[in-house]
């Protein structure tokens, strides 16, 4: 349906041994991010839609967690563009889902003056992570701010049930889930390496150790959750779960230097791509990847291993050449959903940095 890159056509008329290959990944991202304000914002509300179907939003805004995935895609495209502002505009739509109830100040999971819902620690897990990593750049007071304030209600979410590690849903006590822990790890690590407060460092490496014996597959993955008060364990395998212990592993190292947690990344890193890339291709969720291909990326700044790599590449473009519409929109499925458009950005922003640092 698509036509080929023209650098892979060159390729072909010349052979590849004389054709360095660059892909136009900055060309890509431009076309995601116009369709993304031209198919799934609401200008007037400074709000965001879940799909570019009615029908399916019916009549709602987007959950939260779709913004957690377009900011960090907003970090991305700054960290390539830094005189622009692709952070403003998300975290004005982000704080219309802003509760102060108690225990804590967080954000819900819908926009608060249209619906009253629950709050989520991953859903401020992902907002804190991607404004840490916006603060490193630009050192906003605010990025920290409420990266902190997201942080204390993360603590209301932890106790000693099961051993330790944080709840998935505010009041909420039937499960502990790798997706809460393993970006809770990362947000507590981020605020230690900006703070130095060793109390951060300390709930890093808690909940760290209480993820790993208690959701490490014995193939090296992550499993989805313990089951509460039966500790069954749910071994469903996610890409993102592994993700964020394999970033936590390398950013512990970094830390520590501790070469275990160096040790633990790798597992986690040759696990993965045995357990999720098959036949050409990672699991349908793109966010899901997206959040795996940090952890990769975290441990090439270690490794300098671009083989490590190949796989992602080969993906990312593959999607690009074969889930891909007549207006550019990408997802399997007849419907978009804005996650989708997000996390295609990301990918593609981390690539074309890569490809510029080579």
């Amino acid at each position: 349906m698509k036509c080929l890159p023209l650098t892979i056509i060159l390729g072909f008329a010349m052979g590849f041994s004389s054709v360095a290959q660059t892909i136009d990944y900055k060309s890509r991202i431009e076309t995601i991010n116009k369709n993304i304000y031209n198919n799934f914002y609401d200008k007037p509300a400074n709000l965001y839609l879940e799909t570019n179907s009615t029908a399916a939003n019916k009549g709602n805004h987007s959950f939260l967690w779709p913004l957690c995935a377009l900011l960090q895609a907003a970090n991305e495209q700054e960290v390539l563009e830094p005189s622009k502002q692709y952070i403003a505009p998300v975290m004005k739509a982000i704080d219309q889902y802003y509760s102060d109830h108690a225990p804590a100040p967080a954000y819900q999971a819908m926009v608060v003056k249209e619906k009253t819902d629950p709050r989520f620690y991953d859903d401020n897990e992902w907002i804190a992570i991607a404004l840490m990593d916006a603060y490193d750049r630009t050192h906003n007071k605010q990025y920290l701010e409420t990266s902190k304030m997201i942080y204390r209600f993360l603590l209301t979410g932890h106790d000693q049930v099961a051993g330790g590690g944080f709840y998935w849903e505010e009041g909420n006590f039937k499960s502990k889930n790798t997706c809460s822990n393993g970006p809770g790890i990362l947000v507590a690590l981020r605020l230690y390496q900006a703070t130095k407060q060793k109390s951060y460092l300390d709930t890093a490496i808690s909940v760290y150790n209480w993820t790993k014996k208690n959701l490490l597959s014995p193939k090296g993955a992550y499993f989805d959750n313990i089951n509460l008060p039966s500790l069954k364990i749910d071994s469903a395998l996610y890409t993102y779960n592994a993700g964020t212990m394999l970033q936590s592993g390398v950013v512990l190292y970094n830390i520590t230097h501790n070469k275990k947690y160096l040790g633990d990344a790798i597992g986690v890193a040759d696990a993965s791509v045995k357990q999720f890339y098959k036949n050409g291709k990672l699991p349908g969720n793109y966010w899901f990847n997206a959040v795996l291909i940090r952890g990769y990326m975290e441990l090439y700044k270690v490794e300098k291993d671009k083989k490590r790599l190949q796989f992602i590449i080969d993906d990312a473009n593959r999607i690009w050449n074969e889930e891909r519409d007549e207006e550019n929109l990408l997802g399997k499925k007849k419907t978009k959903s804005l996650i989708d458009q997000s996390a295609m950005i990301e990918i593609y922003a981390r690539l074309q940095k890569l490809q510029m640092n080579k």
